[in-house]
């Protein structure tokens, strides 16, 4: 199995890399990106993973996955295609989403190489989702959207509705450190998710509120605890409806652990200073080096993130709800599902051609997923009510 990386050498796609350099049966792992020096590191990390997992697998099976990389600018489509053939499956985890994922999908379509992402915009996932007649036409299968969130979230929700008898709402709630991930990709999407109005699902019906509004307090597992979220434009509201009949709600909020920073990113969108690219890009130049002396304003907190899922509606006749909860660094809850996607990809088992949501019927069994995370050290926590 040959993989391509594409943004190896930032926090998530280095994750990523990492985890199928270490997986038996894996043959070329090639990472991507535009500055030598970090995928250099990158490359190092993967080897480095490598060091440790033979030694914890002495008397079983060994990665000998070789780790290669390349420099690549992504608006370069022909280079993009070309990477892509080389390998059985491309992996994206390039931002912000909401100017390359269709980049990568038409570049895949092109290729005839499956993908799966990361993509965590709404608009970047719908996007790409407008090629599905491209990708089918083609025979290459897409996931669009398999990380954290979207992608647990989105399983963890299938999961708790498969063992009700009827569905009723879905929250989604997740809290992101900013000391794990201070990236330049990372700002532009949390300036983008903060900016104008978001979509939602409200009263059986797709809607769309103020990015910042509806705050409240959520409490995630220990250590994280109880962090303040509030709606933000990310794409669960948009795909999981259309797997859920009858459901009413399907609401998304996110939060950063750290106070200031998570106000500061409301005040943001509501003066309108992210309101387009260029102004994101600008602020964010500023905003990422000061991001260790911003986050140390206010409470600590530790520097983990989490996801909470409840899933309300009915069992046997009466109100029942599911719970699902997890908390761990950041790049391994967002990284550790892409890497899996990718594997199942190269193995057949996602074999579906077109674009998909990680939501679509019938294309990721949830508890044999969930299981293989939990193999690789990505636990979630189950609750009855």
């Amino acid at each position: 199995m040959r993989f391509v990386v594409f943004g190896g050498g930032g926090d998530m796609g280095r994750r990523a890399a990492e985890e199928l350099a270490i997986t038996p049966g894996v043959e070329l792992v090639t990472i991507v990106g535009r500055t030598r020096a970090a995928l250099e590191r990158a490359r190092e990390q993967a080897l480095a993973a490598q060091e440790e997992a033979r030694a914890r697998r002495r008397a079983g099976s060994v990665p000998r996955a070789d780790i290669a990389v390349e420099t690549a600018d992504a608006y370069d489509h022909d280079a993009v295609v070309g990477l892509m053939r080389r390998h059985d499956v491309a992996l994206g985890a390039l931002g912000p989403f909401y100017i390359f994922e269709e980049l990568m999908v038409k570049a895949a379509v092109a290729a005839r190489t499956p993908y799966v992402s990361l993509c965590d915009d709404a608009d970047g996932l719908a996007a790409a989702l407008q090629q599905g007649d491209a990708a089918r036409a083609a025979g290459v299968t897409v996931v669009t959207g398999l990380g954290w969130t979207p992608g647990l979230t989105n399983v963890l929700a299938l999961q708790a509705a498969a063992r009700l008898d009827k569905t009723t709402d879905v929250t989604i709630a997740w809290a992101g450190s900013a000391a794990e991930s201070g990236g330049h990709a990372v700002a532009l999407h949390t300036l983008h998710i903060f900016d104008g109005h978001v979509a939602t699902f409200a009263d059986g019906r797709p809607t769309r509120v103020r990015a910042g509004s509806g705050s409240e307090y959520v409490a995630f597992p220990p250590p994280l605890g109880r962090v303040k979220v509030c709606h933000v434009g990310h794409p669960e509201p948009l795909t999981l409806p259309e797997q859920l009949p009858g459901v009413r709600t399907v609401a998304l909020k996110g939060g950063l652990v750290e106070p200031f920073l998570h106000h500061l990113g409301v005040i943001t969108g509501r003066l309108g200073l992210a309101r387009t690219h260029g102004l994101r890009t600008a602020l964010a130049r500023v905003l990422v080096p000061l991001l260790p002396v911003l986050s140390r304003i206010g409470p600590r907190r530790p520097a983990v993130s989490g996801v909470l899922v409840r899933v309300a509606g009915e069992k046997d006749g009466r109100p029942a709800a599911m719970e699902y909860a997890a908390t761990a660094p950041m790049r391994d809850l967002t990284s550790v599902p892409l890497a899996v996607g990718a594997l199942w990809l190269a193995q057949g088992r996602l074999h579906r051609p077109g674009v998909w949501a990680p939501d679509a019927p019938g294309l990721i069994p949830p508890g044999e997923f969930l299981d293989e995370l939990a193999r690789r050290g990505v636990t979630v926590e189950e609750k009855t009510d």
